[in-house]
């Protein structure tokens, strides 16, 4: 199986504007932005939705969390609010078939989402 697009990114086979990276994690700016900021957050583990979560892998997920935190702080939009949103399967509006987060930030969100 050909590897998928965020597998590419988090090899370094594919350039990404970083904004954060462990072992685990890798975070970047999306390249089709839908608020003035546009982070996506990926496992570098490949889990192809939020259906696909096995066990053992809710350490992970919970660790997503404090990421999202922390590049929020740096970033300097913690104070004012973002909104994080995780896509699962084709319906759900998932386009690429690697689990990531969204955390957009920078203006008042409307109710419309992603």
């Amino acid at each position: 199986m050909e590897e998928c697009l965020f597998c590419k990114i988090i090899k370094g086979d594919i350039p990404s504007n970083k904004v954060y990276e462990d072992d685990e994690f890798l975070a970047c700016h999306d390249i089709n932005p839908a608020a003035p900021i546009h982070i996506l957050v990926i496992p570098k583990k490949h889990i192809k939705s939020l259906a696909d979560l096995e066990k053992g892998d809710e350490q992970l997920m919970g660790k997503i969390y404090g990421i999202i935190n922390k590049i929020a702080e740096e970033h300097n939009f913690k104070q004012d609010g973002y909104r994080v949103i995780v896509n699962c399967g084709r319906n759900g509006g998932q386009e690429v078939m690697h689990l990531h987060f969204h955390v957009l930030a920078g203006k008042k969100l409307g109710e419309k989402i992603v």
